[in-house]
């Protein structure tokens, strides 16, 4: 799962990226809102956190600007101002959620944990596959109880494939959602991730369909 921080403050932006990072997330970031428009509108994000006091351009000038181009993803705006009507503009401009300045880490991450699941239509924090649990609270995933040990990479998959169950995911939509934008990404890697998955998961949990990409699935 990929997130984007758009956080000009360059103390709260690293405590956000670490923290998202040691979550499991591939993370992204910006520091003005021009930069932050483009990232939003050319890649492919699973959550977005946006401050709203930017330089260059404010946070709900980018946040319209995406919502006017179709872009969908869900919105976590952040703000140090204490006027309810800037967090009435910011729900009014397309934000699913905000949070108000100083916030607990554990509570923003909660937050983006409840966006991503509403945005795939799962109500709980634990995602289930058949004998699989995903437990995005912990960024754990089990087999019938027994744990399983996952690099960083192999979590990044599965959770993308788990927030997409019954899905065909192709293989671009992958690398898309695990790489952040500076990482020097190779499509091929996936296969090898996906394989690695295969060899820890019950048989059939992922399937191939030729020529589109892959699909995890309980009813195989």
């Amino acid at each position: 799962m990929r997130i984007l921080i758009v956080e000009d403050e360059a103390l709260l932006q690293g405590q956000l990226a670490d923290a998202l990072r040691a979550a499991g997330y591939a993370v992204d970031t910006a520091s003005n809102g021009v930069d932050a428009h483009h990232l939003g509108d050319s890649g492919s994000y699973d959550a977005v956190v946006l401050d709203l006091g930017l330089p260059q351009l404010d946070g709900i000038s980018v946040l319209k600007k995406w919502r006017a181009a179709g872009r969908a993803m869900p919105v976590l705006i952040l703000t140090a101002r204490d006027g309810w009507h800037e967090k009435v503009a910011g729900i009014d401009a397309g934000a699913d959620d905000y949070l108000t300045k100083p916030f607990h880490m554990e509570e923003l991450l909660a937050r983006l944990r409840a966006l991503i699941r509403r945005a795939g239509g799962h109500a709980s924090a634990e995602l289930v596959c058949g004998p699989l649990t995903l437990d995005t609270r912990n960024s754990r995933a089990s087999v019938d109880g027994q744990a399983l040990t996952l690099t960083s990479h192999e979590y990044r998959v599965l959770a993308y494939l788990m927030h997409h169950r019954d899905q065909v995911i192709s293989r671009s939509d992958l690398v898309e959602h695990i790489y952040a934008q500076d990482f020097d990404r190779d499509s091929n890697t996936v296969e090898v991730f996906i394989g690695r998955l295969r060899k820890k998961l019950p048989p059939g949990l992922i399937q191939t369909v030729r020529g589109l990409g892959y699909r995890l699935t309980a009813s195989g």
